[in-house]
């Protein structure tokens, strides 16, 4: 690890190549100074978040999350243990009080209980969880006073590793601090997708992908081979029979529009690797029955250039939280799955603050969702609920990202993810490993070679 972020320290991701004039051209958004980023680790976490708790005492004070050194170990750092598995819910909103609530509930939860009269909402104490590696708070302090957005903020320069905006001035630079968040630098996860039909049926597709930033590479980056790369990402589907061996590599560019996302897909049925430009923005999600878009997954991902971003502010919101129970080996996929949701049991919710940001699409740009509104965890910079609007502007979907901070290895991501068309009553879940033996497997050793279209071809048998 010490290696690691050595070499981190040494690299950054840049968008090189670009002309001068181009510079010149696209406007470049400021960076903060020295001493507005000193509040780092003193009024604010060394992620951005507030520091302090909020004036109705039910937000509490961050105090270094969870982390490695402070919990005990898990039997499993994959699927750690439910540190918090003695808390009971505060209250429930449901149908019948939900009115005391609105405030702090985005429009598609609300829709949610509108459409399911059987919908509540399982309200928790509120735990900061949230943590990175202690390494990289100094590299997130340096970020704010060096990364810059170019090309009208659709990439970025002058950054390292994470977080390049930890004190953000626009919508836009909250968007990439999501999309650049911490995610444990290199880790397989073996989980499930689940479209949920209106009645509750559904059929498991298993997948098993994996995601590596260059950084953790074996050897560490390389700045010619991972020029503009984001990170490396592969995913292979196991179940069904019918789908069984379809893979999918990519290669996340940071500016999507200087070099679109490469990407390549493997058709088991044709046995052959093909290029695969459709794999982005809202081009259908493999096995997920239409209910996803491509750019709905890790509820958000890909260029931000078909939007305009407005940053709303803070707002207090319950957002899915510390949702342990999700990892109940002793619970069966039908007992979490139910018809129009997941089973509130197994749901936890709290209040935290989190940033709004409202994405609109631009002129003359295409995409099936006119229009969104993200609500992202300030302590770990998470998109943890996104409404989704129709080209008529009416209330299509709604996205949940159910946290967990993996403790073991000082990293938050999710147990699963939810979309909800509130429309017809279906969804998609993804991430559910209750079934699986294993869940998350941290910093496996990789090699640039094996995210090649050569390794797909050889997977995929």
């Amino acid at each position: 690890m010490k290696r690691v972020m050595k070499n981190i320290m040494k690299t950054s991701f840049t968008t090189a190549g670009l002309l001068a004039a181009s510079l010149l051209a696209n406007p470049v958004y400021a960076k903060v100074s020295a001493t507005e980023a000193a509040q780092l680790g003193e009024t604010l976490t060394p992620m951005g978040a507030i520091k302090a708790g909020n004036t109705a005492g039910t937000i509490p004070a961050w105090s270094g999350g969870l982390t490695a050194d402070n919990t005990q170990p898990s039997k499993d750092s994959g699927r750690p243990d439910n540190i918090y598995k003695d808390d009971i819910p505060l209250f429930e909103i449901t149908n019948q009080n939900i009115e005391q609530y609105k405030d702090n509930l985005s429009a598609g939860q609300i829709a949610m209980f509108k459409k399911h009269s059987d919908y509540k909402m399982p309200v928790y104490q509120t735990r900061r969880s949230g943590a990175y590696p202690s390494n990289l708070y100094p590299v997130i302090k340096k970020n704010a006073t060096t990364a810059n957005l170019i090309q009208g903020g659709d990439g970025l320069e002058n950054f390292k590793v994470a977080i390049p905006f930890p004190i953000p001035q626009s919508g836009v630079e909250v968007i990439w601090n999501h999309i650049t968040r911490y995610r444990g630098g290199s880790g397989e996860r073996i989980g499930s997708v689940m479209p949920v039909q209106s009645d509750g049926s559904f059929v498991t597709v298993k997948i098993s992908d994996r995601l590596v930033f260059p950084d953790y590479l074996s050897g560490g980056r390389d700045e010619k081979k991972d020029d503009n790369v984001l990170f490396y990402y592969l995913q292979k589907i196991t179940a069904p029979a019918r789908l069984t061996g379809t893979s999918l590599l990519i290669h996340e560019t940071i500016d999507q529009v200087k070099e679109a996302r490469r990407a390549w897909v493997y058709n088991s049925g044709q046995r052959r690797v093909r290029r695969a430009p459709n794999v982005a923005y809202d081009g259908p999600g493999a096995g997920t029955d239409g209910l996803r878009t491509t750019d709905n997954y890790d509820m958000y991902n890909g260029s931000p250039d078909r939007y305009n971003w407005k940053l709303v502010g803070k707002k207090e919101v319950y957002i899915p939280y510390n949702a342990y129970k999700l990892l109940d080996t002793n619970t069966k996929y039908a007992s979490m799955v139910q018809a129009g949701h997941l089973n509130p049991d197994f749901l936890r919710y709290e209040l935290h603050r989190v940033w709004q940001v409202e994405a609109t699409l631009k002129e003359g740009a295409r995409h099936v969702y006119a229009k969104r509104t993200f609500f992202i965890d300030e302590d770990t910079w998470a998109a943890s609920v996104i409404d989704q609007y129709d080209s008529r502007g009416e209330l299509w979907k709604l996205s949940e990202g159910h946290a967990i901070q993996f403790y073991d290895v000082n990293t938050p991501w999710m147990a699963a993810e939810t979309i909800h068309d509130i429309n017809s009553g279906r969804y998609l879940v993804t991430g559910l490993s209750n079934e699986e033996p294993k869940f998350m497997v941290w910093g496996g050793k990789a090699s640039r070679r094996e995210f090649t279209s050569a390794a797909l071809r050889r997977m995929g048998r």
